[in-house]
């Protein structure tokens, strides 16, 4: 069999190899050196940069090899348009190197000490301190997210790899002594095997980081596709796991579209699969792995609200309702989209527009932007859809973003805040999750009214009520339907140790992100039974139903 990245002849029949010899020379984080997180290139050309750049690499058996492919897919800056790498369409049987690395790993890994494994993770959260610069560099880069974002994408998941670091007392086992004459019976937790995730573009960093840190520390080993669309942010996280310590085989990447999604579905040897990404997606995912036995979980469609009380301290909401509904340009999925006002708008409107206009959209290397583009033009032309098709169904248009130009970047996918009032649930940018930065305005003549329009609706991520009164909270976190309620808070996700709790059609699957059902998901549990005592010999075997 040939070397799937040379020609080399090696000496294997039966499964697919990498050898040596093409390992790649170069790593993201050394490319990206060429240039400060301004985005002020230090070499000599732009040119010079995007060369370096060109070829994402894939991760296989612990090595960093180029793709055979001779398809590939442009990742384009969405400030610039310009090319900053190209993600190659991985080739089956690179996909299944991948699987027979991870496959081969798995053995000696599942019984490697947890402690060496929480070692590793250490090390890996002390890498990405080190390189945090680079990594939201290459975020504002590839995604357009502002520096400040980027930053926060990085550090969010970092604290799941801090949560790995201590994961050996959330996989302890249960243990019962003498539950029959001289008998007990415990539990272990044990890793499933090969498990994959499939990663989508909002969160470059924080969620492969929601995956493998924790699938691997429990002694599984993994299978990551990152985003087509921003796939930099992955692979440098994945050197920092190589130089950390991970095995070989341990953690492998692969780049790709529905190919290598319907691969990871239908590929026998990997046991579970991690899911983040659009409604229809995330459902296909789910259908087609779960008929295979494989475990899923998947995070797809949002639709977050806040409720705003007529108690609710002005300006404080205000700015956090505009932070929560345009932060990143509305592309993550616990984005506030919608806002009820209970008790009517009209007190609200000017002061939210105001605050919303205050919002400075940029490049999201300068220093004083708030706001960045969106991913990508087809994004843009998306959003512009849906907004044009409310305001034509009754919807109005009280701060129209759409026609934005950012001086010196004017090639770039910027939309400004963009409020519409009039909201019904009938129209389309209420039904279906934007992804941009538009926030929609309803109103309601009670808290009861409110809680009635959130809980209808067929996504369920989380809501939120802001109100300086206890009994309304109260009311609010025990009536709503969703899975994550915040009081006073607008985006509610919980940190690594509380689950990522989403219900309805926004979660498809076994077992919920991060908190102890995220062990969960990564694990399996046997129970034994076991007894140590002298048994008497010469009494024959009894053949009546073991009691205590």
């Amino acid at each position: 069999m040939a070397c799937l990245c040379c020609s080399e002849k090696l000496q294997v029949t039966k499964t697919p190899e990498i050898c040596c010899k093409k390992q790649l020379s170069y790593s993201y984080r050394a490319i990206l050196e060429a240039a400060q997180p301004s985005g002020k290139l230090r070499c000599n050309s732009a040119e010079e940069v995007l060369t370096l750049l060109l070829g994402v690499p894939n991760l296989i058996g612990g090595r960093f090899v180029d793709s055979q492919s001779s398809a590939s897919i442009d990742v384009l800056n969405p400030v610039t348009q310009q090319v900053v790498c190209q993600v190659p369409l991985t080739t089956n049987e690179e996909f299944k190197a991948a699987v027979f690395a991870a496959k081969r790993a798995f053995p000696l890994w599942r019984n490697t000490p947890i402690a060496t494994r929480q070692r590793i993770m250490f090390k890996f959260q002390e890498l990405i301190r080190r390189e945090i610069d680079k990594l939201a560099g290459n975020i504002t880069a590839e995604h357009g997210k502002t520096l400040k974002d980027a930053y926060g994408d990085v550090s969010r998941g970092l604290e799941d790899v801090e949560h790995a670091c201590g994961l050996a007392t959330l996989q302890m086992g249960e243990f019962v002594s003498n539950v029959s004459t001289g008998i007990d019976t415990y539990s272990i937790r044990e890793p499933l095997g090969v498990c994959a995730g499939i990663c989508p573009f909002d969160f470059p960093a924080m969620i492969p980081l929601w995956m493998f840190p924790i699938a691997v520390t429990c002694g599984n080993t993994f299978i990551l596709k990152p985003s087509e669309k921003d796939p930099g942010a992955a692979v440098m996280l994945a050197e920092l796991a190589v130089e950390a310590g991970l095995p070989n085989g341990v953690l492998n990447i692969v780049h790709g579209t529905n190919d290598i999604v319907n691969a990871i579905c239908d590929d026998d040897d990997i046991k579970a699969i991690s899911f983040v990404g659009p409604n229809a997606a995330g459902a296909y995912v789910y259908a087609r792995a779960s008929a295979k036995g494989k475990r899923i979980q998947s995070n797809v469609g949002a639709k977050n609200h806040a409720v705003v009380m007529p108690d609710a301290s002005v300006d404080a909401t205000l700015n956090t309702l505009v932070a929560a509904g345009f932060g990143a340009a509305g592309q993550k999925c616990m984005a506030l989209s919608t806002v009820v006002f209970v008790g009517g708008l009209n007190r609200w409107e000017d002061k939210l527009v105001e605050h919303a206009k205050a919002i400075k959209v940029s490049a999201g290397t300068e220093p004083d932007a708030d706001l960045g583009p969106v991913i990508s033009e087809q994004a843009k032309e998306q959003i512009c859809r849906l907004i044009q098709k409310d305001v034509d169904t009754g919807a109005k248009l009280i701060l129209d973003g759409r026609n934005i130009v950012v001086p010196g970047y004017e090639h770039g996918s910027f939309i400004g805040p963009t409020i519409l009032s009039n909201v019904t649930t009938n129209m389309e940018c209420y039904k279906e999750e934007v992804l941009g930065p538009v926030l929609l305005c309803m109103q309601a003549d009670s808290i009861e009214e409110a809680i009635n329009i959130i809980s209808r609706h067929k996504y369920s991520n989380g809501a939120s009520i802001f109100t300086t009164s206890g009994v309304a909270a109260r009311k609010f976190q025990t009536e709503i339907e969703v899975g994550q309620v915040g009081i006073n808070v607008p985006i509610s996700v919980p940190l690594p140790f509380s689950s990522f709790t989403s219900c309805k059609p926004s979660f498809a699957g076994d077992l919920n992100f991060d908190g102890k059902a995220g062990i969960q998901f990564y694990t399996q549990v046997k129970t034994v039974t076991q007894q140590w005592k002298d048994l008497p010999g010469s009494n024959g075997a009894s053949l009546e139903m073991p009691s205590s």
